[in-house]
């Protein structure tokens, strides 16, 4: 039995059990949630309930593969390597430059992910993710080190106080009047399951603002302002004005992406640039950068 105090108010019963559980899957800790072998206050309580002081939560015994759950942690190189890319830290948050190909969750087929990895780097403290980046984007990921900094954080990404900067390789010669893209995004399930997102004027507003840094017949190179974050946001906005981002293998282009690798662009040519985080109790008024990867700056130095 657990009492829930304010370090843990309003947190989602899933999020406090993959902590609290960080050995046991994910798929495990919703099973038990799922059958009831989770309480609270003696009650079945869903996955997206919100814990609230003095909860009584009811964990039972559980027991894990300690040689598997050793086989699906981070290798000590992969930490060392992410360790060696944390680009700012205060006691209340961190950012790292995240590689590219590294997802920010375990599941669907992976062991761990950046989460897992940062936990292990940073033992005893009450790390989470601020946002999300996906798979195959590099670039800065937001940490809270603790859940007063966490909620804090998240409320800046609400209310637009946070703004992120992504740069971008895109399909052909991007025009230099298209400053602003609006196309609303919505979510659908394909016949395989996969979810993907589309331009749908019944969806979800969506607003990136762009930026030209580079024109060329094959290839822009361009920064795009998140106004909003819907997922995938960026490449769907850019898939619909034509301009599809090189490597992308859900919504890009694969003539493209052919011609791209012939440079040697093997990945998703999207790189979360910079955070600028206004002033809080937790942080300065600050922006963070994440150096451009060395993909980016060979396509730059290309007339």
């Amino acid at each position: 039995m657990i009492e829930i105090s304010s370090g843990q108010l309003n947190q989602r019963l899933d999020n406090f059990l993959f902590k609290t559980l960080s050995s046991i899957p994910r798929t495990r800790i919703y099973r038990i949630i799922r059958k009831g072998e989770v309480r609270v206050n003696k009650k079945r309580c869903k996955p997206e309930y919100k814990l609230q002081i003095g909860d009584l939560v009811r964990i039972p015994p559980l027991h894990f593969d300690t040689e598997k759950r050793d086989s699906l942690q981070p290798s000590k190189r992969l930490l060392a390597e992410l360790d060696g890319a944390i680009i700012y830290e205060n006691e209340h948050i961190l950012v790292l430059n995240k590689p590219a190909g590294l997802a920010v969750h375990s599941g669907s087929g992976i062991d761990y992910g950046v989460i897992d990895a940062m936990r292990l780097l940073r033992t005893g403290e009450d790390i989470e993710l601020v946002h999300r980046l996906d798979r195959d984007t590099s670039g800065c990921l937001l940490f809270a080190r603790h859940r007063q900094s966490l909620l804090v954080l998240q409320s800046m990404l609400l209310d637009k106080s946070m703004r992120k900067n992504y740069c971008a390789v895109v399909k052909g010669h991007w025009p230099q009047d298209l400053t602003e893209i609006r196309h609303p995004l919505k979510k659908t399930n394909m016949p395989n399951g996969e979810r993907r997102m589309r331009v749908d004027e019944s969806g979800k507003p969506a607003h990136s603002r762009v930026h030209l840094l580079q024109g060329g017949g094959q290839f822009s190179i361009i920064r795009v302002e998140l106004i909003t974050g819907r997922t995938h946001q960026i490449r769907v906005h850019c898939q619909a004005e034509g301009h599809e981002i090189a490597g992308d293998d859900k919504y890009g282009d694969t003539e493209f992406n052919r011609a791209m690798r012939q440079l040697q662009i093997r990945r998703l040519m999207l790189h979360a640039e910079s955070l600028k985080i206004p002033h809080s109790d937790y942080t300065p008024e600050i922006e963070i950068t994440a150096p451009l990867p060395a993909q980016f700056e060979k396509l730059m130095s290309i007339d």
